[in-house]
């Protein structure tokens, strides 16, 4: 074959190999691009799903639910509590049915979520609730976590226990067993400005008072109206510090950032204390119990603490 013949070949042949390889690297580059894109939708909307997540419990969510989910105690007479019917009653109960009256048309709209005193915040945060009504104490610490609204009632810690030995100052528990319910005010009380004294932790509330009548502790320090309660209702023990503290208030609470259903809260609550429906709520369920003399010590009405 001549030599410019096999030149001119040689020079094809390259120019087809430079071709492919241009071509397969276009092909690389387009590939990579589709992945590229594919895995930013991806990312996108993970994002955008967990934006969604992360607002649950919003006002048009609720209507469209048809259901305002609010987290309210069982066993915290008579704030919220199951009676022998397996009907939820209280303090707290009657206003949250007010709330899904006026909210959504219907009283019986509610759904209550059974909570303990350890699990409010966490409740909020997991969206397993909408509302928290079980008797919260407003504090600092929680107000990092949660929002709380205007108040509906005023609180201070008490201590309870045995007529035969009773308990007269918190002084008095040094050296003996008080005992609380975890993630209550009263066990962040004690924790900080009483460390010495030994404190017997219980999840719920009924087996505080169980620890209190099998003599596993001393004493029990609660919410004052919570002890005052109780006293009245089974004989033999008594209320010996009915104030321990400062004045401390009690919020419905929604979680961090909802601020839609949080403003709504306090419109409601302003609301109702143009009909005094607080001081209504205590008389169908604390009147019985503190009387008359408790009222203007423990309601709250229209939400502003005067």
């Amino acid at each position: 074959m001549p030599k410019n013949i096999k030149k001119i070949l040689h020079v094809l042949m390259i120019t087809v190999l430079l071709l492919g390889v241009f071509a397969g690297c276009s092909n690389n580059v387009s590939s990579t691009t589709e992945t590229s894109t594919s895995e930013f939708d991806t990312s996108e909307k993970s994002t955008s799903e967990n934006r969604n997540s992360e607002i649950k419990g919003t006002l048009a969510e609720i209507t469209e639910r048809g259901k305002i989910r609010i987290g309210v105690f069982s066993d915290k007479y008579p704030f919220g509590y199951v009676d022998e019917n397996g009907e939820f009653q209280g303090f707290d109960v009657y206003i949250a049915r007010r709330f899904a009256k006026d909210l959504l048309g219907d009283e019986s709209k509610v759904e209550f979520v059974i909570v303990d005193a350890a699990s409010r915040v966490a409740f909020l945060e997991s969206n397993k609730v909408d509302i928290i009504m079980a008797n919260f104490t407003v504090t600092e610490e929680r107000k990092q976590k949660v929002d709380f609204a205007n108040p509906y009632m005023k609180v201070s810690l008490g201590i309870v226990s045995p007529e035969s030995a009773p308990i007269t100052s918190v002084e008095q528990l040094k050296g003996k067993k008080a005992i609380v319910a975890k993630g209550t005010t009263a066990e962040t009380f004690l924790t900080q400005n009483y460390p010495d004294i030994e404190q017997l932790k219980f999840e719920q509330y009924t087996e505080i008072f169980e620890a209190l009548k099998d003599g596993r502790g001393d004493a029990i320090v609660n919410d004052n109206t919570e002890v005052i309660a109780w006293a009245k209702k089974n004989p033999g023990f008594v209320v010996g510090v009915p104030s321990l503290g400062g004045q401390d208030t009690i919020a419905p609470a929604v979680k961090k950032g909802n601020k839609e259903l949080l403003d709504w809260i306090n419109k409601e609550l302003e609301a109702l204390g143009k009909e005094n429906f607080i001081h209504q709520a205590y008389d169908a369920t604390l009147a019985e119990i503190y009387g008359e003399d408790y009222k203007e010590q423990l309601v709250i009405e229209g939400g502003k603490l005067e």
